[in-house]
């Protein structure tokens, strides 16, 4: 069928059946589709939609374009998380190395910054050395002998994607349903995973504000993964504050660095992790309730088990051998540091989450454009959580600044993102809700 024909059947809201669908594909992966079509079926997706069958063909099809991978040899279940991203959210960095400790084999295929959110492959190239695109003799070799290998998409992987999101970018068409789900699930297959747990966040920091979207965009993702044979399900979470105490690249791997020594027991940030880790493991079938598996995601963190996983893939991907020992050799600081300090007593009651992610690109942290450099050194840390009472001139966050004038900006910037009340705020659940297969 000609380009043309599919995109006039998906205008007038028809069901495209996955032979139209893998032709298309494959006419956007080869070029033969001019950008013109994609951009016209990606806006008849977006007025229409598309039923589930229709979804799944597409995002089949798009994994379909590039290579598949095979990891028939590797002894362990294959299994991944995925973050729809957030402020301070270095989960994965903890998570994969946890789940590598327990048993799993964590093939992470990962992505930059985007938006006001950081980017986990952005963390990662704060540490001289790491390879972020290794060959793929390297990534596979890793994750069979250390368990987990956290890496950058290549450009084997779901090139279809990238084409098609490059042109939703420009034509208004990023915030369709099927689209989004279609273009996460395709990189996420191609890695070859057994089962997948979803982190759809919520909140002021998030891409979705309302629960509702959140929901639908989740049950989405959870149908058409487990239709495509991987076992998925979606935990939404709050992203109403940043998740870590620290946002910024190298401050968020000293952050991780910590996490896996101990170091953030009983935070909002350790429930999570563990949450995670224990839906995969009972995912996978390693563990057969949560709770057990939550256990054992525990043992593995506080027996440092994780940790050791962690400092082996970063020596596998070419980082210094002793970074976990060391982390202060390796994580170059900001020049300038400064308190942020209350401008009132009371209760930290709410904060613009959103507004830190973009506060930590205004100290550089971040892209405004697609071609710029970071600053790995800048961010905050020391971010205090929602509730907390404190008192005028009290210290509640950290700017790690280039300079003193930057420095003075973060602080600002920081202090009038956050909310002081006379009365402290309702607790927010850390997960909303759970849905499965």
């Amino acid at each position: 069928m000609l380009p043309q024909e599919t995109i006039r059947r998906k205008r007038n809201g028809e069901v495209l059946t996955a032979e139209e669908l893998a032709r298309f594909i494959a006419g956007l992966t080869d070029g033969s589709v001019s950008e013109g079509q994609v951009a016209a079926f990606a806006m008849a997706v977006w007025f229409n939609g598309m039923a589930r069958e229709e979804t799944v063909a597409l995002t089949l099809a798009m994994r379909d374009s590039g290579d598949v991978l095979d990891w028939s040899d590797i002894d362990r279940p294959v299994a991944d998380k995925h973050s729809t991203g957030g402020v301070g959210d270095n989960v994965s960095l903890m998570l994969a190395p946890i789940a590598a400790a327990c048993g799993l084999a964590v093939p992470m295929i990962s992505g930059r910054g985007l938006g006001h959110t950081g980017g986990t492959l952005d963390k990662l190239e704060a540490i001289p050395g790491y390879t972020i695109m290794p060959s793929a003799d390297r990534f596979r070799r890793t994750v069979r002998e250390v368990g987990c290998a956290i890496i950058g998409q290549t450009a084997d992987l779901a090139p279809a994607d990238k084409r098609l999101y490059a042109i939703r970018d420009v034509t208004a068409t990023v915030d369709s349903v099927p689209l989004i789900t279609a273009s996460i699930l395709s990189k996420k297959l191609a890695a070859g995973l057994q089962s997948l747990v979803l982190d759809v966040k919520v909140g002021n920091g998030a891409f979705m504000a309302d629960t509702g979207e959140a929901e639908a965009l989740a049950r989405s993702l959870v149908a058409v993964a487990n239709g495509a044979g991987v076992t998925t399900a979606a935990l939404i979470t709050d992203m109403n504050q940043p998740l870590a105490d620290a946002a910024g690249n190298a401050i968020e791997i000293a952050n991780c660095i910590a996490f896996l020594k101990g170091g953030k027991a009983g935070t909002r940030l350790e429930r999570i992790v563990l949450a995670f880790a224990a839906e995969m493991l009972v995912l996978s079938g390693l563990e057969q309730d949560i709770a057990a598996a939550e256990g054992r995601a525990a043992a593995a963190l506080a027996g440092g088990a994780a940790a050791e996983v962690f400092g082996r893939m970063v020596q596998a991907l070419g980082g210094p051998a002793d970074l976990m020992e060391r982390p202060e050799a390796y994580l170059v600081p900001a020049p300038v540091t400064r308190p942020v300090l209350a401008r009132q007593s009371g209760y930290l009651a709410a904060c613009d989450t959103r507004g830190v992610g973009l506060a930590v690109i205004e100290l550089g942290g971040g892209r405004s454009r697609p071609d710029e450099g970071i600053d790995h050194r800048v961010g905050f840390d020391r971010l205090l959580p929602l509730g907390t009472k404190v008192e005028k001139g009290e210290e509640i966050g950290r700017v790690h600044a280039s300079d003193a004038e930057s420095a003075a900006h973060g602080v600002a910037r920081l202090a009038g993102l956050y909310r002081i009340a006379p009365d402290a705020p309702l607790p927010s659940p850390d997960i909303l809700t759970r849905i499965s297969g």
